[in-house]
């Protein structure tokens, strides 16, 4: 059986930031992906990021990604492609699928990084071909350079909904409309402006009532919602599309969390149930960590910066930096991270985090 010192779960942009700070500590770091190509998210989001320099303000998504591999490589971290993670056992050994045979690597830490899914939403001619999620749609016109549709409506207005809904604009698509349950645009107020500078009619306190068409999605009923959130008669809209994208949130990947045994708790702002981990980012089963989505969903230079702090507080743990060092490196850390997340989108996400983290070490209840 192969060993390591760390195995991480997950080659987003948290497992990547893990990998690289014990890497860089000298630890030896197997890190595990179930995709053809590391990066995760990173390499859907051609827009430029926001915050400081030390948050590559400016650079674009995919060539944050570049960089993290590229560190990667040089450290010598041991990276395996097309290797799902179907169990950790109780000796810390990861049981994985690699060149179509079960494999097994003894570690003596792990990081979990395994992102989140899109949340689904029902309606009449919900399966129709031409509704997607929306994270579906990015990967095909910035990945695969495929464009799902020509006339597309977006469901939700999340900075995921108006980041894909500019991104399908600029690979020749036409957003004929933006559908948002809610009385207000959810994501931040620059990408919505985007989208109203655009001509994108935005729809809210309006849902789906039905998708129709014949063998794929040809037209979309809309409704206006009442202040219960409940249909109002009379108010239905119908709208020429081939193709509905639903962006309505996403749920953290946390089975393998839940088949260690780590503890729950359901924080509807973090996008449900996550598990329960301390400041360092180590849950209640003792050497196993969480960073990134899975421990509550917020942006990738969130992810990234936890992904940091996990790495730290593992080579700590292993002796690869004294006490005094990883305070110093958790500390700046954490500053970057408060930065993150000021601002009334960001504040909300701390102050749950903040309440998550007292849970873990054994302070109060979140109610």
């Amino acid at each position: 059986m192969k060993n390591t010192q760390v195995a991480i779960i997950g080659a987003g942009p948290a497992g990547l930031a893990a990998a690289i700070e014990i890497a860089s500590a000298g630890g030896k770091v197997t890190l595990f992906d179930e995709n053809q190509k590391p990066g995760g998210q990173l390499f859907k989001q051609i827009h430029k990021f926001f915050g400081s320099r030390e948050h590559k303000a400016g650079t674009r998504g995919f060539r944050i990604a570049e960089k993290l591999l590229q560190d990667t490589e040089e450290l010598g971290v041991e990276v395996l492609l097309d290797s799902p993670v179907y169990n950790v056992f109780d000796n810390f050994t990861v049981g994985y699928i690699n060149s179509n045979k079960e494999q097994a690597l003894q570690a003596e830490k792990i990081i979990l990084a395994t992102g989140a899914s899109e949340n689904a939403l029902a309606f009449p001619g919900g399966t129709l071909p031409g509704v997607m999620g929306a994270g579906a749609a990015q990967t095909m016109i910035n990945v695969n350079r495929v464009l799902p549709g020509k006339e597309i409506i977006m469901i939700g207005s999340g900075n995921v909904g108006l980041i894909v809904s500019y991104q399908l604009m600029q690979a020749g698509a036409d957003v004929v409309a933006l559908v948002e349950a809610a009385s207000g645009i959810g994501g931040y107020g620059v990408h919505a402006g985007k989208i109203r500078r655009a001509g994108v009619p935005l729809y809210t306190s309006h849902t789906v009532k039905d998708v129709v068409g014949e063998n794929c999605v040809e037209e979309a009923v809309i409704v206006e919602l009442d202040e219960n959130w409940q249909q109002i008669e009379g108010t239905e809209k119908h709208i020429k599309a081939d193709t509905i994208c639903v962006s309505v949130g996403l749920n953290p990947l946390t089975e393998l969390a839940r088949l260690v045994g780590c503890d729950f708790t359901f924080i509807p702002a973090l996008g449900g149930h996550v598990p329960e981990h301390d400041k360092n980012m180590e849950t209640t089963v003792k050497g196993f960590y969480v960073a990134g989505d899975i421990s509550g969903v917020e942006e990738a230079s969130s992810a990234m910066e936890e992904g940091r702090l996990a790495g730290i507080a593992c080579a700590e743990s292993l002796g690869l930096y004294d006490n005094q060092k990883a305070s110093e490196l958790k500390q700046e850390v954490w500053t970057r991270l408060d930065t993150l997340r000021k601002g009334p989108f960001g504040q909300k996400r701390k102050d749950e985090k903040d309440k998550l983290i007292k849970l873990a070490e054994g302070g109060e209840q979140i109610g």
